[in-house]
């Protein structure tokens, strides 16, 4: 399947965004066009008729927007790869809950698309027939920005996240991305088993605790692998010190 032609619908609502596009899709080989839509409805109606492999889809549209029209595909019975075309980066963790393949950000570039639409046929190619096994309740990975682009990162390469004002920073080998989204937000979506939020703005991976140490007065510490302490909120001592009785 990875070296068959995507049969590709674009759907955005500005003229000239699908006639970028359309040039775009023309250079790279793996896509093979056969329809654009303005709006959400329209786009809609053209997947049930035409049942297209792969939808590049804009996010803001009037009426039903892009995040609509992905979750309205969650139970159609073809549900073609989804990859957001957009100029807004805030809508990457919203993208990721319905289930795309890709986010790319405008002004999208030839090189940009052509990878994102290679992870397509990827994806389309490892997808088997039949029952799908049910996806985790919890969030696996993250789109984030990163210079002119966004790019994944896995939750299990996350160390730990702290709280900026109204962003989240996400710590991956020493190196930091930044997120809109609220702590109480990820700390909903992020495995309990795997993480604990130990203060009201940090979050930490559980294997990067090192120790829990107890300085007296009720306060306490938990001392990570790299050597960083980071103080446990009262509120949060209960569930840091649960991890000593696993």
């Amino acid at each position: 399947m990875a070296a068959e032609r995507l049969r590709t619908l674009i759907v955005d609502d500005e003229p000239l965004a699908v006639e970028r596009m359309q040039i775009l899709c023309a250079g790279i080989p793996q896509i093979d066009l056969i329809g654009t839509a303005s709006d959400g409805e329209a786009a809609l109606r053209l997947i049930d008729a035409l049942s297209p492999d792969l939808v590049l889809l804009d996010v803001a549209m009037p009426q039903r927007d892009g995040l609509a029209v992905a979750t309205a595909l969650a139970d159609a019975a073809h549900r073609p790869a989804v990859i957001f075309c957009t100029a807004f980066e805030q809508h990457a963790v919203a993208a990721f809950d319905v289930a795309a393949v890709d986010y790319v950000l405008k002004p999208v570039s030839a090189e940009r698309l052509a990878r994102a639409v290679a992870r397509a046929a990827d994806a389309a190619g490892r997808a088997q027939p039949g029952p799908q096994p049910a996806s985790s309740r919890w969030i696996e990975e993250f789109w984030v920005p990163h210079r002119s682009e966004m790019i994944r990162l896995s939750a299990a390469d996350i160390d730990r996240i702290d709280a900026e004002r109204d962003y989240m920073r996400l710590s991956v080998g020493g190196r930091g991305y930044l997120i809109h989204q609220t702590i109480s937000e990820l700390e909903r979506r992020l495995d309990p088993a795997q993480f604990v939020r130990l203060h009201r703005s940090t979050i930490v991976r559980k294997d990067r605790i090192a120790k829990l140490r107890h300085d007296g007065l009720g306060v306490w510490h938990a001392e990570l692998r790299d050597g960083e302490l980071v103080r446990i909120g009262r509120t949060y001592q209960a569930a840091a010190k649960a991890i000593m009785a696993k």
